[in-house]
């Protein structure tokens, strides 16, 4: 039989030729050609189109062609049914319906970027195919590292390497100058943007701005510096001779209602409210 698909292949292209070679028609010629062109040389040559709108074997729902052929032709080999949700994942760009899925789709890209004659191409996946077919055969339970103490060493690795990239990501250098700069600003009322920051780490102030949260208790630089100035209002409120204008002046709100609603936001309640409480508590201990 002749069989005819759109050129340049990459995942159900390859598989479904490899399925129909090895399983349905070992002497099957396989033909490829620009995909306007299918329909009309499939009628000029007497074959069977595959993976192209209007022809039977195709995509139906969420399945691709090499699905059809499963059911089609009746194959119940469980390895080929394995092998189905890869080719699936791959050709669908569904890599969670199988966790090689997307080796198989980087595997044939290149491949096809590597190999620009579609015969050439066909041999070449083949191969791949073949291998595919023998591991889910045979090998799908086997682990690469079959040794004990060779996994173990590689766990304790990994576990260390991880440790060591977490520990190097959470402390670089300009991160203590940064918090000193924050903390002044703060203590002192002074104006404080990320870009005067960034010049004075001498940082670029988009990859100061991405990275600030990874550092700096997951908040933006905006929610860092309202945490701060919430921390100084907290231990002024504790003195009774600042007002809460104040203490919204101290802290570098812009006015007492904006210092309200933020305090309010972090802390749950009013600035007054705090305070209250906080001279009730004394109270209640000297009692």
């Amino acid at each position: 039989m002749i069989w005819i698909t759109r050129e340049r292949p990459k995942i159900d292209r390859i598989a479904c030729p490899w399925l129909i070679r090895r399983f349905i028609d070992p002497g099957a010629q396989i033909v490829f050609v620009p995909a306007d062109e299918v329909l009309a040389k499939a009628e000029a040559l007497g074959a069977t189109p595959f993976d192209i709108t209007g022809a039977e074997f195709s995509h139906y729902g969420t399945d691709c062609t090499f699905d059809y052929f499963l059911k089609k032709y009746d194959l119940r080999d469980p390895a080929l049914h394995t092998m189905a949700p890869i080719v699936r994942g791959a050709d669908t760009d569904n890599h969670a319906l199988a966790e090689q899925a997307a080796g198989l789709w980087a595997i044939s890209a290149g491949l096809a970027h590597n190999l620009r004659n579609d015969e050439e191409l066909l041999a070449q996946g083949m191969l791949i195919y073949d291998a595919l077919y023998s591991w889910a055969t045979y090998l799908q339970h086997e682990k690469h590292t079959q040794n004990p103490t060779e996994n173990s060493l590689i766990q304790v690795m990994t576990t260390y390497l991880a440790s060591q990239k977490k520990d190097r990501k959470r402390t670089p250098g300009w991160i203590s100058e940064l918090e000193a700069l924050i903390q002044d600003h703060v203590d002192t009322n002074l104006t404080i943007s990320l870009k005067g920051l960034s010049e004075a780490v001498q940082m670029n102030p988009t990859y100061l701005s991405r990275e600030f949260a990874t550092y700096f208790d997951k908040l933006t630089f905006g929610e860092y510096i309202r945490k701060l100035r919430i921390e100084k209002a907290i231990q002024l409120l504790d003195q009774p001779e600042h007002s809460l204008l104040d203490i919204a002046y101290l802290t570098g709100f812009s006015d007492q209602s904006h210092f309200t609603r933020v305090f309010k936001k972090f802390i749950g309640k009013s600035p007054s409210a705090y305070r209250k409480d906080v001279q009730k508590g004394k109270e209640s201990a000297k009692g």
